[in-house]
Protein backbone atom coordinates (compact mmCIF):
# COMPACT_ATOMS: atom_id res chain seq x y z
CA UNK A 1 0.00 0.00 0.00
CA UNK A 2 1.28 3.46 -1.06
CA UNK A 3 1.33 5.95 1.73
CA UNK A 4 -0.88 8.41 1.69
CA UNK A 5 1.94 11.17 2.96
CA UNK A 6 4.10 9.84 -0.05
CA UNK A 7 1.02 10.69 -2.74
CA UNK A 8 1.13 13.99 -1.28
CA UNK A 9 4.36 14.92 -0.84
CA UNK A 10 6.00 12.70 -3.78
CA UNK A 11 6.95 13.39 -6.85
CA UNK A 12 4.93 15.55 -9.21
CA UNK A 13 3.72 13.66 -12.48
CA UNK A 14 2.88 15.87 -15.55
CA UNK A 15 -1.28 15.64 -15.77
CA UNK A 16 -1.03 18.90 -17.94
CA UNK A 17 -1.82 19.90 -21.29
CA UNK A 18 1.21 21.78 -23.46
CA UNK A 19 0.57 24.63 -25.48
CA UNK A 20 -0.47 22.22 -28.42
CA UNK A 21 -2.83 20.29 -27.14
CA UNK A 22 -4.77 23.10 -25.24
CA UNK A 23 -4.50 24.77 -29.15
CA UNK A 24 -5.86 21.13 -30.57
CA UNK A 25 -8.77 21.52 -27.79
CA UNK A 26 -9.15 25.09 -28.70
CA UNK A 27 -10.00 23.76 -31.84
CA UNK A 28 -12.57 21.39 -31.50
CA UNK A 29 -14.53 23.17 -29.26
CA UNK A 30 -14.93 25.90 -31.57
CA UNK A 31 -15.76 23.13 -34.10
CA UNK A 32 -18.50 22.24 -31.63
CA UNK A 33 -19.40 25.72 -30.87
CA UNK A 34 -20.56 26.15 -34.63
CA UNK A 35 -21.91 23.18 -35.33
CA UNK A 36 -23.99 23.33 -32.24
CA UNK A 37 -25.05 27.44 -32.29
CA UNK A 38 -28.56 26.90 -34.05
CA UNK A 39 -29.68 24.16 -32.15
CA UNK A 40 -28.11 23.98 -28.61
CA UNK A 41 -27.10 27.83 -27.65
CA UNK A 42 -26.45 26.16 -23.85
CA UNK A 43 -23.70 23.59 -24.89
CA UNK A 44 -22.42 26.12 -27.55
CA UNK A 45 -21.87 28.80 -25.09
CA UNK A 46 -19.98 26.33 -23.09
CA UNK A 47 -17.86 25.25 -25.96
CA UNK A 48 -17.22 28.73 -26.73
CA UNK A 49 -15.97 30.04 -23.71
CA UNK A 50 -14.04 26.58 -23.62
CA UNK A 51 -12.13 27.66 -26.20
CA UNK A 52 -11.51 31.12 -24.75
CA UNK A 53 -10.14 29.46 -21.84
CA UNK A 54 -7.96 26.97 -23.75
CA UNK A 55 -6.51 29.57 -25.43
CA UNK A 56 -5.57 31.48 -22.80
CA UNK A 57 -4.24 28.46 -21.36
CA UNK A 58 -2.12 27.76 -24.37
CA UNK A 59 -0.36 31.12 -24.08
CA UNK A 60 -0.31 30.62 -20.38
CA UNK A 61 1.91 27.29 -21.19
CA UNK A 62 3.89 29.00 -23.72
CA UNK A 63 5.05 31.87 -21.53
CA UNK A 64 6.60 28.97 -19.60
CA UNK A 65 8.53 27.50 -22.95
CA UNK A 66 12.12 27.56 -21.94
CA UNK A 67 13.26 28.65 -25.58
CA UNK A 68 10.93 31.45 -26.17
CA UNK A 69 12.99 34.39 -24.13
CA UNK A 70 15.40 37.36 -25.54
CA UNK A 71 18.67 38.77 -23.86
CA UNK A 72 20.34 37.00 -21.50
CA UNK A 73 21.68 38.07 -17.90
CA UNK A 74 19.05 37.04 -16.09
CA UNK A 75 20.84 36.49 -13.19
CA UNK A 76 22.12 39.95 -13.86
CA UNK A 77 18.75 41.25 -13.29
CA UNK A 78 17.71 38.78 -10.29
CA UNK A 79 20.63 40.76 -8.22
CA UNK A 80 19.10 43.94 -9.10
CA UNK A 81 15.90 43.41 -8.19
CA UNK A 82 17.14 42.39 -4.55
CA UNK A 83 19.38 45.36 -4.02
CA UNK A 84 16.39 47.42 -5.39
CA UNK A 85 13.83 45.91 -3.28
CA UNK A 86 16.12 46.59 -0.20
CA UNK A 87 15.96 50.23 -1.35
CA UNK A 88 12.70 50.51 -0.82
CA UNK A 89 12.52 48.50 2.04
CA UNK A 90 10.54 45.80 1.08
CA UNK A 91 10.79 43.00 3.19
CA UNK A 92 13.94 40.38 3.00
CA UNK A 93 12.93 36.82 1.10
CA UNK A 94 15.18 34.78 2.85
CA UNK A 95 13.81 36.04 6.15
CA UNK A 96 10.27 34.61 4.83
CA UNK A 97 11.94 31.86 3.56
CA UNK A 98 13.50 30.94 7.16
CA UNK A 99 9.66 30.76 8.64
CA UNK A 100 9.56 27.41 7.07
CA UNK A 101 13.03 25.93 6.46
CA UNK A 102 12.79 24.02 9.85
CA UNK A 103 9.54 22.24 8.84
CA UNK A 104 9.91 19.98 6.29
CA UNK A 105 6.17 19.10 5.64
CA UNK A 106 5.42 22.88 5.44
CA UNK A 107 8.27 23.02 2.64
CA UNK A 108 6.52 20.39 0.95
CA UNK A 109 3.19 21.45 1.99
CA UNK A 110 4.09 24.62 -0.03
CA UNK A 111 6.37 23.20 -2.98
CA UNK A 112 2.68 21.40 -3.75
CA UNK A 113 0.52 24.41 -3.41
CA UNK A 114 3.24 26.33 -5.81
CA UNK A 115 3.18 23.55 -8.30
CA UNK A 116 -0.80 22.50 -8.38
CA UNK A 117 -3.28 25.29 -7.17
CA UNK A 118 -3.11 28.45 -9.39
CA UNK A 119 -4.49 27.02 -12.57
CA UNK A 120 -6.54 24.22 -10.38
CA UNK A 121 -8.23 27.38 -8.43
CA UNK A 122 -8.50 29.11 -11.44
CA UNK A 123 -10.31 26.60 -13.19
CA UNK A 124 -12.79 26.41 -10.57
CA UNK A 125 -13.39 30.23 -10.16
CA UNK A 126 -13.86 30.80 -14.00
CA UNK A 127 -16.43 27.69 -14.04
CA UNK A 128 -17.95 28.93 -10.94
CA UNK A 129 -17.98 32.96 -12.11
CA UNK A 130 -19.79 31.18 -15.61
CA UNK A 131 -22.79 29.40 -14.06
CA UNK A 132 -23.35 31.57 -10.91
CA UNK A 133 -22.06 35.23 -12.11
CA UNK A 134 -22.56 35.15 -15.84
CA UNK A 135 -23.31 38.48 -16.41
CA UNK A 136 -19.60 39.44 -15.01
CA UNK A 137 -17.78 36.81 -16.81
CA UNK A 138 -17.41 38.23 -20.17
CA UNK A 139 -15.61 41.60 -18.47
CA UNK A 140 -13.35 38.86 -16.07
CA UNK A 141 -12.25 36.71 -18.56
CA UNK A 142 -11.15 39.59 -21.07
CA UNK A 143 -9.01 41.18 -18.48
CA UNK A 144 -7.85 37.76 -17.64
CA UNK A 145 -7.02 37.40 -21.24
CA UNK A 146 -5.04 41.38 -21.55
CA UNK A 147 -3.54 40.83 -18.23
CA UNK A 148 -1.80 37.59 -19.46
CA UNK A 149 -0.70 38.58 -22.46
CA UNK A 150 0.87 41.08 -21.24
CA UNK A 151 3.19 38.66 -18.54
CA UNK A 152 4.04 36.83 -21.79
CA UNK A 153 5.32 40.32 -23.50
CA UNK A 154 6.96 40.86 -19.81
CA UNK A 155 8.48 37.36 -19.68
CA UNK A 156 10.36 37.61 -23.09
CA UNK A 157 12.96 39.07 -20.50
CA UNK A 158 14.56 36.50 -18.63
CA UNK A 159 14.81 37.23 -14.99
CA UNK A 160 16.41 34.76 -12.17
CA UNK A 161 14.30 33.58 -9.35
CA UNK A 162 15.75 33.67 -5.71
CA UNK A 163 16.27 30.29 -5.57
CA UNK A 164 19.14 30.61 -8.30
CA UNK A 165 20.55 32.98 -6.41
CA UNK A 166 23.39 33.02 -3.45
CA UNK A 167 21.88 32.78 0.44
CA UNK A 168 18.44 30.97 -1.02
CA UNK A 169 17.29 27.19 -0.66
CA UNK A 170 15.75 25.94 -3.45
CA UNK A 171 12.99 24.03 -1.58
CA UNK A 172 11.35 21.93 -4.52
CA UNK A 173 14.72 20.61 -5.37
CA UNK A 174 15.51 19.66 -1.95
CA UNK A 175 12.65 17.53 -1.89
CA UNK A 176 12.35 16.48 -4.93
CA UNK A 177 9.15 18.06 -5.83
CA UNK A 178 10.75 20.42 -8.78
CA UNK A 179 8.26 20.96 -11.72
CA UNK A 180 11.24 21.35 -13.83
CA UNK A 181 12.06 17.61 -13.19
CA UNK A 182 8.31 16.22 -13.76
CA UNK A 183 8.12 16.64 -17.31
CA UNK A 184 6.77 20.17 -17.14
CA UNK A 185 7.30 22.62 -20.14
CA UNK A 186 8.43 25.71 -17.72
CA UNK A 187 11.04 28.69 -18.09
CA UNK A 188 13.28 28.54 -14.76
CA UNK A 189 14.40 32.11 -15.87
CA UNK A 190 10.58 33.46 -16.09
CA UNK A 191 10.40 34.66 -12.36
CA UNK A 192 9.29 38.32 -13.85
CA UNK A 193 6.03 38.59 -13.36
CA UNK A 194 4.58 36.09 -11.44
CA UNK A 195 1.68 34.53 -13.19
CA UNK A 196 1.14 32.66 -9.70
CA UNK A 197 0.18 35.85 -8.31
CA UNK A 198 -1.78 37.51 -11.43
CA UNK A 199 -4.07 34.13 -10.92
CA UNK A 200 -4.77 34.31 -7.52
CA UNK A 201 -5.34 38.06 -7.62
CA UNK A 202 -8.21 37.66 -10.44
CA UNK A 203 -9.79 34.80 -7.69
CA UNK A 204 -9.28 36.81 -5.00
CA UNK A 205 -10.37 40.36 -5.76
CA UNK A 206 -13.61 38.95 -8.38
CA UNK A 207 -14.82 36.31 -5.43
CA UNK A 208 -15.03 39.46 -3.30
CA UNK A 209 -16.62 42.15 -5.86
CA UNK A 210 -19.29 39.68 -7.34
CA UNK A 211 -19.94 37.83 -4.32
CA UNK A 212 -21.70 38.26 -1.48
CA UNK A 213 -21.35 34.68 -0.13
CA UNK A 214 -19.52 34.32 3.89
CA UNK A 215 -16.98 31.88 1.40
CA UNK A 216 -15.84 34.90 -0.36
CA UNK A 217 -13.06 34.91 2.26
CA UNK A 218 -11.37 31.87 1.01
CA UNK A 219 -10.36 33.18 -1.86
CA UNK A 220 -8.81 36.43 -0.58
CA UNK A 221 -6.70 33.51 1.35
CA UNK A 222 -6.16 31.45 -1.19
CA UNK A 223 -4.33 35.12 -2.76
CA UNK A 224 -3.01 35.51 0.55
CA UNK A 225 -1.57 31.81 1.03
CA UNK A 226 -0.13 32.27 -2.71
CA UNK A 227 2.19 35.26 -2.39
CA UNK A 228 3.60 33.82 1.01
CA UNK A 229 4.06 30.23 -0.92
CA UNK A 230 5.90 31.51 -4.03
CA UNK A 231 8.44 33.70 -1.40
CA UNK A 232 8.65 30.72 1.18
CA UNK A 233 9.77 28.64 -1.48
CA UNK A 234 12.71 31.17 -3.33
CA UNK A 235 10.41 31.08 -6.57
CA UNK A 236 9.56 34.56 -6.91
CA UNK A 237 10.60 38.41 -5.56
CA UNK A 238 8.28 40.30 -4.10
CA UNK A 239 8.61 42.64 -7.59
CA UNK A 240 7.39 39.87 -9.38
CA UNK A 241 4.53 39.85 -7.80
CA UNK A 242 3.58 43.62 -7.82
CA UNK A 243 4.59 43.66 -11.67
CA UNK A 244 1.58 41.28 -12.21
CA UNK A 245 -1.13 43.06 -9.77
CA UNK A 246 -0.44 46.38 -11.94
CA UNK A 247 -0.68 44.26 -14.59
CA UNK A 248 -4.05 43.11 -13.82
CA UNK A 249 -5.21 46.59 -12.93
CA UNK A 250 -3.84 47.46 -16.49
CA UNK A 251 -6.03 45.37 -18.21
CA UNK A 252 -9.11 46.20 -16.52
CA UNK A 253 -8.63 49.49 -16.89
CA UNK A 254 -8.18 49.13 -21.04
CA UNK A 255 -11.10 46.27 -20.86
CA UNK A 256 -13.05 48.83 -19.12
CA UNK A 257 -12.10 52.06 -21.39
CA UNK A 258 -12.81 50.38 -24.39
CA UNK A 259 -15.96 49.05 -23.68
CA UNK A 260 -16.68 52.81 -22.41
CA UNK A 261 -15.16 53.82 -25.94
CA UNK A 262 -17.51 50.86 -28.20
CA UNK A 263 -20.66 51.92 -26.15
CA UNK A 264 -20.41 55.48 -26.26
CA UNK A 265 -20.01 55.30 -30.53
CA UNK A 266 -22.72 52.91 -30.89
CA UNK A 267 -24.94 55.11 -28.53
CA UNK A 268 -23.33 57.96 -30.95
CA UNK A 269 -24.77 55.74 -34.17
CA UNK A 270 -28.34 54.93 -32.86
CA UNK A 271 -28.89 58.86 -32.65
CA UNK A 272 -27.85 59.63 -36.12
CA UNK A 273 -29.92 56.59 -36.94
CA UNK A 274 -33.21 58.26 -35.09
CA UNK A 275 -32.10 61.65 -36.44
CA UNK A 276 -32.29 60.48 -39.80
CA UNK A 277 -35.59 58.58 -38.97
CA UNK A 278 -36.57 62.06 -38.33
CA UNK A 279 -35.53 63.61 -40.94
CA UNK A 280 -36.89 61.70 -43.66
CA UNK A 281 -40.17 61.54 -42.03
CA UNK A 282 -39.99 65.27 -42.37
CA UNK A 283 -39.58 65.39 -46.18
CA UNK A 284 -41.89 62.90 -46.32
CA UNK A 285 -44.57 64.95 -45.28
CA UNK A 286 -43.44 67.93 -47.03
CA UNK A 287 -43.02 66.68 -50.63
CA UNK A 288 -46.67 65.20 -49.41
CA UNK A 289 -47.80 68.98 -48.38
CA UNK A 290 -46.17 70.07 -51.76
CA UNK A 291 -47.56 67.71 -54.08
CA UNK A 292 -49.80 68.95 -57.02
CA UNK A 293 -53.43 68.15 -56.47
CA UNK A 294 -55.05 65.73 -59.01
CA UNK A 295 -57.99 67.03 -60.91
CA UNK A 296 -61.18 67.08 -60.06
Amino acid sequence: MIHAKGLLFGSLPNLMLNWRQALALAAVLVVGWLVLRHRFQGLSAVCREGSIIAVLFAVWQLVQEPDISIGGNALARGRWIERFQTAIHLPNERHVQDLILGHPDVVRLANLYYATMHFTVMGIFLVWLYVRHRDAYPRIRTSLAIAVLGCFIVQLMPVAPPRLLPGFVDTAELYGQSVYNAGFSVDALGAMPSVHVLFASVVGWFTWRVSTSKWRYIAVLHFVVTVFVIVATANHWWLDGIVAIALLIAAVQLHDAVTRLVHRRRRGSARGDDRGSLVDGADEVDRGLHRPALGK
